[in-house]
C-alpha cells in the first residue's frame, strides 16, 4: 500500500468514528506536499504500517504506554493549579501501547527532518545523543517534571519568546467567523461550564490547527471578562491511528496517559469523551519552532525534550528498570541507525505524495 492509499484508507476508517471537515482535510493534504517536516506530523497512521517493517528488531523492546505522535513541535506550556507555568508534552491524541524505542525515534526523526527546512542546525548524531541522553538519565533519577519557576530559566526564556506575543495570539482567534451551525449542544454547554463565570457571553470559532487532528471537529469559546479576552476549545477525540488496521482496543487513552506520567497537571484540561477540553491562552499552547529565538541551545532543548518522553514513559508501572536493561544491551548509534532508517523511509513517502 502506498501513501496515498494508506490515507485514503485511513480517512475512510477516521470518518466511521467521527465527522471530518472535508475543507480542512484539504489543507492538510497541502501542507503534507509543502514540507517534509510537515508531512512527518499529519501522518502517524503511516509511521505506524513503516515503524515494523523498518524496525522489526525494536517490535520486542518494552512496550510502554506511548505518545506515539511525538515530535519537536508537540512540546508547549501550561499553568498549574498554583500559577506556575509548566512546560511539556502538550498533545495525547495518538496516545497508545507501543514500543518505548518508537517515540524517541520519531522525536529524533521530527529534528532530523527540521534541519533540512533549517529550523535546527544539529547533526543526525547530535540530535540521537542529546535525546537518548536526557532520556536515560530522567529514567535512572525517576524522572521530574518541568516547572518553569526557579530551575530551568533558559528553558522559561524560549517558552515566553516575543513571537508568543499575546497580541497576535488573540488577533488571530479575534479574526475568525462566528459559527452558529453544527455545533452540539452538549459541546456548548461544556464550554460554557468551562468559563469562570455562568453569565458571560461568547460566540464560538472554528480555528484550523495542529496537523495530525486537522480535518476533526474543533470548537473555540471566545469571549472578553474584565479587561481581557480568554478562551476555551473542544477537540473532538477518538482511539489512535495505531489501531487503525488492528483488531484491538479501541479505548481513548488520553485520560490514563496523562493521569500517571511524572507530570504536574492542568486544571482546565478536562476529558468528556469523545471532547477534550482545554484553555487557550498565549502561555498555554504548543511552542512551533519558528517562535523560538533564533539564539537557542538546541542540544539542551533536545535534551529535555529527551528527558520529557521518559517522564511519560515512566508512567507504566515497572517501565523505568526493563527500558534500561534493554537499552544497556543496545549498540551504541542504535537510535542514530534506526532514525536514519525510519527518516528515509519518510522522505521517500514524501516524494511520493508530492509527486502523486
Amino acid at each position: 500500500m502506498n501513501i496515498q492509499q494508506a490515507t485514503r484508507a485511513y480517512e475512510s476508517w477516521l470518518s466511521g468514528r467521527m465527522p471530518l471537515i472535508s475543507a480542512d482535510l484539504k489543507v492538510k493534504h497541502a501542507r503534507m506536499r509543502e514540507s517534509i517536516f510537515a508531512f512527518l506530523r499529519a501522518t502517524f497512521y503511516r509511521w505506524v504500517e513503516l515503524w515494523p517493517q523498518v524496525c522489526p528488531e525494536l517490535q520486542r523492546a518494552p512496550t510502554v504506554l506511548a505518545v506515539g505522535d511525538l515530535h519537536v513541535e508537540n512540546f508547549g506550556t501550561w499553568r498549574d493549579a498554583e500559577g506556575r507555568l509548566v512546560w511539556g508534552v502538550n498533545d495525547f491524541d495518538e496516545a497508545c501501547q507501543l514500543s518505548y524505542a518508537s517515540d524517541l525515534v520519531r522525536l529524533a526523526v521530527s529534528a532530523q527532518l527540521a534541519t533540512k527546512e533549517n529550523q535546527l542546525s544539529c547533526s543526525v548524531a547530535e540530535i540521537c545523543d542529546a535525546i537518548a541522553d536526557g532520556y536515560r538519565e530522567a529514567l535512572e533519577r525517576g524522572g521530574r517534571a518541568f516547572v518553569l519557576a526557579e530551575h530551568h530559566s533558559w528553558l522559561r526564556q524560549l517558552a515566553i519568546s516575543d513571537l508568543r506575543d499575546p497580541i497576535h495570539f488573540w488577533q488571530k482567534l479575534q479574526d475568525l467567523p462566528t459559527i452558529v451551525r453544527d455545533i452540539p449542544s452538549t459541546v456548548r454547554r461544556q464550554l460554557q461550564a468551562l468559563l469562570p463565570a455562568k453569565d458571560i457571553h461568547f460566540r464560538i470559532v472554528h480555528r484550523q490547527a495542529g496537523l495530525g487532528s486537522l480535518g476533526r471537529r474543533r470548537f473555540t469559546a471566545l469571549a472578553e471578562w474584565r479587561g481581557g479576552l480568554i478562551a476555551r476549545e473542544a477537540k473532538e477525540l477518538t482511539s489512535s491511528a495505531f489501531n487503525w488496521r488492528r483488531a484491538g482496543s479501541s479505548r481513548i487513552l488520553y485520560r490514563q496517559i496523562i493521569g500517571q506520567a511524572v507530570r504536574v497537571a492542568d486544571p482546565f484540561l478536562q476529558i468528556a469523551q469523545p471532547w477534550l477540553l482545554r484553555r487557550l491562552a498565549p502561555d498555554c499552547s504548543r511552542i512551533p519552532l519558528a517562535s523560538l529565538p533564533k539564539q537557542k541551545d538546541e542540544i539542551s532543548l533536545l535534551r529535555v525534550m529527551g528527558w520529557e518522553t521518559a517522564n511519560i514513559h515512566l508512567g507504566t508501572k515497572g517501565a523505568g528498570k526493563k527500558i534500561l536493561q534493554d537499552l544497556r544491551k543496545r549498540p551504541a548509534k542504535w537510535l542514530r541507525e534506526t532514525t536514519a532508517a525510519m527518516a528515509q523511509s519518510t522522505e521517500e513517502d514524501w516524494k511520493s505524495w508530492r509527486t502523486g
